[in-house]
This record gives structure tokens, C-alpha cells and sequence, in this order.
């Protein structure tokens, strides 16, 4: 029996991973695809001297740095419903990309080491999913090594991110004394078994044993450890309560590991049970603020990412497009929020750079649409052509840099590269109103470093990053266009555009950013932009 677009969209999951980086985000996601049965072997183990290489980074420098630079995308098939999972960046030199992706993300997954607990960057990026309301599971990660008592944990948890724990299961012990952990829903006991790197440890394999043959797997005294910890669990920390997750105040948490498997099945039947559908989104509809929801017929969305060259023989450019409401067909055409129609002949749904024909897609999917400069992030796109997402903003970088090309001959080619990746938001990049230099702006050293290599592998140009005169950049706006204008001509040496030809105030420190602006009431320096 066929389902309703909104029956299709509801049983849709779409979510993100957040960590730290070196929690295990990406092993983690290789083994929910590996449970989810979209790939067969996590991390593609070769032969004896080969390098493990992962399914979610396929970018080279990613391979050679065991790391994450760029989000990714996962579609997947578990129980009844359809999983996107969204795989963002854990440095933060790349925090942008993060959070662009997670304005696609109904939900998301923390992960933390159960050595290190919550890391800086773990913080960052869970205020981010607090500003957006983002329900979020905790997944406490390497319990197969030492960890931190798992009530240090949790207290850290509720203190630093002032969020209620709900413990779902009970660990009993780490390292080498972890033996499992307990439902402390059912009383099952999960049982661990540690295998070995080369071992397909399928989540099928795991082993649980009923709230009374425990004594069967554990010694008298780690069945009373675990009793007393579990017992203690339930007495000083919240109860779950659904919609306290769903309103971001209080978090499920799973202990496990990553790498050997375990806890994984748990992670994905509790996102399947517990993660909400695709919620409503805020936008304009011709002008006038609304909510887009699932019921509404109209094929709405927003793209969010913009990744060129993920399949390096084809040189192509994919737009990450987030399926709001309505039933997207392959071969519609659809239109931006300024009237520009575009045709949709090859949608495409992902398994990081793999990819196949999306035939439909319905509210929560997150398909790929070719296009050669056509959409940009941030782009709303509909049938009617009406409706405009808010806007996903621009950050001020903290890295300005000069970046000339080796070959002088090539100084338009480096332009025309240095635009497409700032497009892809990998970068900004800035044009001073005197001269003919090329500054580029980033969050971080390694976004200048991926950059360098991308262009070299791509685009097959050397380009140098030399220090700039400029280490401050913020967007100019006024109320008065008249006095944007006169300030703009008055100060050409100091003013430059960025890739939407919009005026930037470029500084040689924040103390001139701060003396410029009291000099000036009538105008604002930004330190975002929404385009």
C-alpha cells in the first residue's frame, strides 16, 4: 500500500554526528552504516601493510590526516525507517561546515571519549545544536579502554552543558575489566566480547542475557558492583522523558565502543524509537514570516552544502539539498527565491562519494543536484519559487592570507578557483577596491592547508599564502545607502568585496575595527552576513 508524502516524510531520521576531534565520530558512523546494512566491512580493511581507509572520508587529505575536513553524507535503510546521516567535521577549523550542516539535522549525536569526557570543541559545537533547539543522544565512546567514572561523566555533562542525563544503559567497568552493560529499561544484561581489528563484528553477534542469568556472565562481585552503580543510576539521574529530549532538555546517553562494535546497535534503535521526524522550518513566503510543515504539498527546501570535485574525473559540482516538504520527483524544476527555474534531470542520494539516481525524495532526504554554478549556499528552492529559508550565515574569518599563484600566467585561473571553493563555503575569499589581490579568509591554518591541496589536486595550480596587510574583515551595512556609499569611497585603501559584491571593511586589527566604528555610528561592521 502506497504511503502519503507526509506518511513517507515521517518515518524519515535525519541526523548528525558532533565530537570532539579523536572521539571515534567517523568509526562510529562506519559501523551504524555497517548495522544499518548499507556497507558489509567498517573501514574497507585490506590486506596485511594496508592503511585503513574510511567510507565517510574520501577526501585525499582526509585519508592521509585521519580526519574529518569536510561533512558528508549517508543514506541508509534500518527497520522501517529511512536514515540521513549527516557526518560533519570534528576540528574546528572547519566549525562553519559543521554548522551549516546541522541546520539540515533534526537530531544529533554527541560523542565523547569516556577518557577525556567533554572536550572544547565538543562544547562549541553543542551550543550550536542548543541555539537550534537540536534534540541530541549522548553515545560515551571507548569504554574498552580506561575511562572516567561514569558518574564524573554524566555530572560533567549536566554541569557544563547544563543538561539533564538520562542513562539508558549501565556500564560495568572499562577497559579491561568491561564485561557490558545493562538495560536499565528491560534489566538485560549486553554482553562484550572483544574481537580482534580484522573481525566483522556485526551487530547481530552481540549477545544479551535476561535480568536473571546475568550471574551467568559476571562474577559475584561485578554483579554487585553493577547492581549497586545501576541501582544508584536510577536513583539520582533523570528519568527519560521523550519530550524533555525532544525540547533539547535532557539527553539519552549510551556507553560502548566504537571500534569493537558494541553499543552501536543501541545508538541506532534508540535514534530509531526516540529521534523526531523532520520538524517545521522557519522561512519567508513571499516576504512574510512562516513555518514550512510537513503537510505542506508544495516541494520546498534549502541547499546547505556546496562540494565540487567529489568525483574527481567528472569535475563535477553537487548542491546538498534538504527536502523540507512535498514529494520530489527526478525531472522536476524547481525555483530559487529570485525566480531562476532550474531543472533537476539526475538527482542523487549519497553514500559519502558514492551515489545513485534519487527517483524521489520526500521531507528529511538530502539529495545531490548537479549544477555548474547555479546554486549557492543558502539557496531556498520551491515550486512556486516563493519561499526563502533564513539565511545561513557567514562567520568573520580569523585568518585573512594573500594567495598569489606560483605562475604569474595563472593569476585568473587561481581566481576562478579560489571563487568556486569560496562558493562551496570551504573558504571566503575577498577583493580589495585597490589592486588586484586575492585575499582569503578562513576559520583556521587547516582550512588554508586543505585549500592549497585542493587546488593543487583539482584545479593543477601551485598557489602560495603569504601573510596579509589585513588580519580583520567585517561586513558594512547602513540604514542609510547614501552614507554606506560616501563611507565606502572615503576609505577604498581599507575597503574591499567579498564573493557576492558585497562592501567588507578589511583591518589591521580589531582595536582599527573598533576606532573606525565609534568614528562612524551610521555604520554597522558585521561579523556575520546571511545571504
Amino acid at each position: 500500500m502506497s504511503m502519503t508524502p507526509e506518511q513517507e516524510a515521517s518515518r524519515r531520521r535525519t541526523f548528525a554526528i558532533i565530537s570532539h576531534p579523536d572521539a571515534g565520530k567517523t568509526t562510529l558512523t562506519e559501523n551504524l552504516l555497517l548495522s544499518g546494512g548499507a556497507i558489509h566491512l567498517a573501514g574497507t580493511v585490506r590486506a596485511r601493510g594496508e592503511r585503513r581507509r574510511t567510507t565517510s572520508d574520501w577526501m585525499k587529505i582526509e585519508q592521509q590526516r585521519g580526519i574529518s575536513v569536510s561533512a558528508s553524507v549517508m543514506t541508509f535503510e534500518y527497520e522501517d525507517c529511512v536514515f540521513n546521516l549527516l557526518d560533519t567535521p570534528g576540528h574546528e577549523d572547519f566549525s562553519e561546515d559543521t554548522y551549516r550542516t546541522l541546520t539540515a539535522a533534526d537530531s544529533a549525536v554527541m560523542v565523547l571519549d569516556a577518557a577525556k569526557g567533554i572536550e572544547p570543541q565538543t562544547l562549541k559545537l553543542f551550543e550550536v545544536c542548543r541555539l537550534r533547539d537540536i534534540p541530541i543522544i549522548t553515545f560515551i565512546n571507548k569504554m574498552d579502554r580506561e575511562a572516567q567514572d561514569p558518574f564524573a561523566l554524566l555530572d560533567e555533562i549536566e554541569q557544563k552543558l547544563a543538561l539533564n542525563v538520562a542513562p539508558l544503559y549501565w556500564p560495568q567497568g572499562s577497559g579491561e575489566r568491561f564485561r557490558g552493560m545493562r538495560d536499565l529499561r528491560t534489566g538485560e544484561f549486553v554482553v562484550y566480547k572483544k574481537k580482534t581489528a580484522d573481525e566483522n563484528a556485526v551487530s547481530h553477534d552481540i549477545e544479551r542475557v535476561g535480568a536473571n542469568a546475568v550471574s551467568s556472565v559476571l562474577d559475584d562481585g561485578e554483579l554487585a558492583e553493577l547492581d549497586e552503580q545501576a541501582e544508584m543510576a536510577q536513583g539520582v539521574c533523570a528519568e527519560y522523558d521523550k519530550q524533555a529530549y525532544l525540547e533539547g532538555h535532557l539527553t539519552p546517553v549510551i556507553f560502548g565502543s566504537a571500534l569493537r562494535h558494541f553499543g552501536v546497535r543501541e545508538l541506532l534503535d534508540a535514534l530509531h524509537g526516540e529521534a523526531p521526524p523532520p520538524r517545521a522550518q522557519k522561512a519567508e513566503v513571499k516576504g512574510e514570516p512562516t513555518e514550512i510543515t510537513l503537510d505542506r504539498k508544495e516541494v520546498t527546501g534549502f541547499v546547505f552544502k556546496i562540494q565540487a570535485n567529489m568525483d574527481p574525473n567528472h569535475r563535477d559540482r553537487i548542491a546538498f539539498f534538504r527536502m523540507c516538504s512535498g514529494q520530489f520527483k527526478r525531472g522536476m524544476r524547481l525555483k530559487t527565491s529570485a525566480g531562476k527555474a532550474i531543472g533537476i534531470p539526475a538527482p542523487v542520494m549519497f553514500l559519502a562519494q558514492d551515489r545513485g539516481l534519487a527517483e524521489e525524495a520526500y521531507a528529511g532526504d538530502v539529495i545531490g543536484i548537479p549544477n555548474h554554478g547555479a546554486l549557492r549556499v543558502g539557496d531556498g528552492l520551491s515550486e512556486s519559487g516563493n519561499v526563502q529559508f533564513r539565511g545561513i550565515p557567514n562567520f568573520a574569518p580569523e585568518i585573512l592570507r594573500r594567495a598569489r599563484p606560483k605562475d604569474p600566467m595563472k593569476a585568473k585561473h587561481l581566481r576562478k578557483a579560489l571563487e568556486g571553493l569560496a562558493e562551496e563555503g570551504v573558504t571566503q575569499l575577498f577583493v580589495p577596491a585597490i589592486g588586484s589581490d586575492m585575499i582569503v579568509g578562513a576559520v583556521g591554518q587547516l582550512q588554508i592547508e586543505v585549500m592549497a591541496e585542493r587546488v593543487a589536486s583539482e584545479n593543477n595550480l601551485e598557489v602560495v599564502f603569504e601573510q596579509s596587510m589585513w588580519n580583520v574583515a567585517r561586513w558594512l551595512s547602513s540604514k542609510d545607502p547614501a552614507k554606506l556609499k560616501a563611507f565606502v569611497d572615503s576609505n577604498q585603501g581599507s575597503v574591499g568585496t567579498d564573493l557576492d559584491g558585497d562592501p567588507v571593511y578589511l583591518a589591521k586589527s580589531a582595536w582599527d575595527v573598533g576606532y573606525t566604528e565609534e568614528k562612524n555610528p551610521d555604520i554597522r561592521f558585521a561579523r556575520t552576513k546571511e545571504r
